[in-house]
């Protein structure tokens, strides 16, 4: 196992009713800006469970963050930020809301001209951030117990990642029972993105982490046999809690701590989203089968131990069981209804190959656990999706 170091200062409060507790939470002499997406807590009844958390208290409110969130937009709320002396930041949504949340606590700390090259591209941040607590209504990326966040740019086609210590969220509030309404396309969506969260830290080679293994093959299992049921029963409570802690210790970091990761899936996959427009957990699911059939070999111990404890594989040979472990993963996708092609989102295989490779050598770009992916490989990957 290799050496690590771990300090996640996030207070989670998880379970039913959770949301009542903003008031143990936040002070009230704390002036807050509440941040959410497109009116959904508004239908669901989320926003007036945290305005009645909240009644008293100098609150402000800024909507309208995408579900793949946006530099531009979220430099609306910075303006607020700065303008208003805002003490602490609540993000209440899906992950994307929270991601934005992140940017904009930080962009809010910065003081040049374009806050978007220095801190996702320069990796220029500033040395504070503007304090971040969050209700999280989705299942997904895992952003309510980590310091990452991603962020697209309209004006360039880019959506790129950062991390930094001080955007960790000082509180998470997880209720499941937030998640019974929402439609079935993100409640997939989400259980794509953790089974690829949890497989980009699992699925390298070994350094003698077996703790880790049998975390990340829990969370795997997990997803495999709740998703059915929340599918088939969408006020199952027990269901949903199992699903939105999976998504949660999917990127919480526990199961990367002294392994090696990948995340090759998710960098291509966001160039996919830049470029076309497609859903996060689509883009996922599209590249996945393929990157993994690429890099059998170098990940075949690890996708053969998969397909043995995860799918119940009796094939002794690891090559012939990691071609097996790829398939049961694309049948688990399609057995929930998310489609695994270019071509079932209307996208081109050959075009979207060829823009990306471009842009990766453009970059330079070498992704994977070895660095063995450039723009190249990239490409043998995507004329095969």
């Amino acid at each position: 196992m290799n050496n690590f170091e771990y300090c996640c200062p996030t207070h989670v409060v998880f379970g039913k009713g959770s949301i009542a507790k903003l008031r143990e939470l936040i002070p009230q002499d704390k002036k807050v800006l509440m941040i959410y997406g497109g009116g959904s807590i508004k239908k669901n009844g989320v926003y007036d469970q945290v305005k009645a958390a909240l009644e008293g208290y100098n609150l402000l409110e800024f909507g309208g963050i995408e579900p793949n969130p946006k530099y531009e937009t979220c430099m609306k709320a910075v303006e607020i930020v700065k303008r208003e002396g805002i003490d602490l930041l609540l993000s209440v949504g899906g992950g994307s809301t929270l991601d934005g949340t992140k940017f904009i606590s930080l962009a809010s700390c910065y003081d040049g001209d374009d806050a978007y090259d220095a801190i996702m591209i320069r990796g220029e941040h500033p040395n504070r951030a503007i304090p971040i607590g969050d209700v999280i209504t989705l299942p997904a990326t895992g952003s309510e117990m980590n310091n990452g966040a991603v962020v697209s740019r309209l004006a360039t086609d880019e959506k790129l990642a950062f991390h930094n210590d001080n955007v960790y969220p000082r509180f998470s509030i997880i209720d499941p029972e937030v998640t019974f309404s929402l439609p079935v396309k993100q409640t997939v969506n989400g259980i794509v993105d953790t089974f690829v969260h949890t497989m980009e830290q699992y699925c390298t080679y070994d350094v003698n982490s077996p703790l880790q293994d049998d975390w990340a093959l829990g969370i795997l299992r997990t997803l495999i046999k709740e998703a059915p049921k929340v599918l088939a029963n969408p006020t199952d409570y027990d269901a949903r809690a199992n699903i939105f802690w999976c998504a949660t210790c999917g990127l919480n970091y526990w199961i990367s701590l002294g392994i090696v990761q990948d995340w090759a899936t998710h960098l291509i996959g966001h160039e996919l989203t830049a470029f076309y427009g497609i859903d996060h957990g689509q883009s996922l699911a599209i590249v996945e089968p393929r990157l993994l059939k690429n890099q059998k070999v170098a990940k075949a111990q690890k996708l053969a131990k998969l397909a043995r404890e995860v799918f119940g594989v009796t094939e002794t040979v690891d090559l012939k069981a990691a071609d097996i472990a790829i398939e049961k993963i694309e049948e688990f996708y399609n057995s929930i209804g998310m489609k695994t092609k270019l071509s079932d989102y209307g996208i081109d295989a050959s075009e979207a190959a060829a823009r990306i490779r471009d842009r990766f050598k453009k970059r330079g770009t070498q992704i994977g656990e070895k660095l063995q992916i450039d723009a190249d490989v990239t490409y043998d990957i995507l004329i095969n999706c």
